[in-house]
């Protein structure tokens, strides 16, 4: 039971930085923008909130500063998308070059420092119960704010009307805009809210999951995000259990290393993304009736004059 526990606690760690950043991007997407740096803004997160950590000895600047360096190139990002309507894709992939470079500027003297692990909570006569109870009552903050925002995601797309006004700008932007919507403040608050999530995902790299930088530490994490959002088919409980799975996936790898099973460890490191790659193309062959993405991801906007 105590090995057991201990795999399910690698898994929900591995996954968290997926489903914060994932959750941050559904949203976007959800209002019909395409945004492709979660890479970027995952690494400058990192870089500058362990930064703000290490220089003011307080992880709860760091992790707000993650977010607010993340938000500010997702506002980057909407400007160039939203305001002056350059292409989200193109942009996207620019804002990922930019994040990753702006990372190891902000980084570079930094490399090698490292800073005690943000803790689990412990509840006494709940943290220490046998079989789940670290599991459940023992995980640190990031944690539960990730299953909170799962929750608070499907409380808000399905049954509040801010939410069914966001669906129906990325449904039909048109249609929205004729009706009297604002789609292009709309946009710009789930911009904005993903970057916030991105941020927080970089704090949760360079904080906890492995509290020291080094250039690269987001490992692809961004994309892996990006195509979750797509596994779980634009809807928040799906993702959290996509996230659950690469998380699985990461901790056989591991394992799978440590077996010395005689396969290369390059293979075995590529594992995750393979899994993810294969649970995409399950997704795809099963599903009917065409795509569940909203009908106006990655269209621009240009409101009438």
């Amino acid at each position: 039971m105590d090995m057991t526990q201990a795999v399910l606690l690698t898994i929900i760690t591995a996954a968290t930085p997926l489903l914060l950043a994932a959750l941050g991007e559904l949203i976007v997407e959800r209002a019909g923008v395409l945004n492709l740096g979660l890479e970027g803004m995952m690494a400058t997160g990192a870089a500058c909130g362990f930064a703000a950590a290490t220089l003011s000895g307080s992880t709860g600047l760091g992790v707000i500063v993650a977010m607010l360096s993340a938000m500010l190139l997702a506002s980057l990002f909407g400007f160039v998308t939203l305001t002056l309507g350059a292409n989200q894709v193109a942009s996207g992939l620019a804002l990922t070059i930019v994040g990753l470079g702006l990372s190891g500027l902000i980084g570079a003297g930094f490399v090698g420092t490292s800073r005690t692990a943000v803790a689990g909570l412990s509840i006494e006569g709940l943290s220490d119960l046998p079989g789940f109870g670290k599991v459940i009552f023992g995980q640190d903050p990031f944690v539960y704010s990730a299953w909170a925002l799962t929750l608070l995601s499907i409380v808000f797309l399905r049954w509040t009307r801010a939410g069914l006004v966001l669906r129906s700008v990325g449904e039909n932007q048109a249609s929205a805009h004729a009706i009297g919507l604002p789609v292009l403040k709309i946009r710009y608050r789930a911009v904005l809210f993903g970057g916030a999530c991105a941020g927080l995902a970089g704090a949760y790299l360079s904080l906890v999951y492995t509290p020291f930088w080094s250039p690269g530490m987001t490992a692809g994490r961004g994309w892996i995000a990006l195509a979750l959002v797509v596994f779980a088919s634009w809807f928040p409980f799906r993702l959290l259990l996509g996230a659950l799975l690469f998380g699985g996936a990461t901790v056989l790898q591991l394992h799978a290393q440590a077996a010395s099973l005689g396969l290369p460890s390059q293979l075995l490191s590529a594992l995750p993304y393979l899994a993810t790659l294969l649970a995409l193309v399950l997704m795809s062959l099963g599903r009917r009736g065409g795509s569940a993405a909203p009908g106006s991801l990655g269209q621009s906007f240009v409101p009438d004059r």
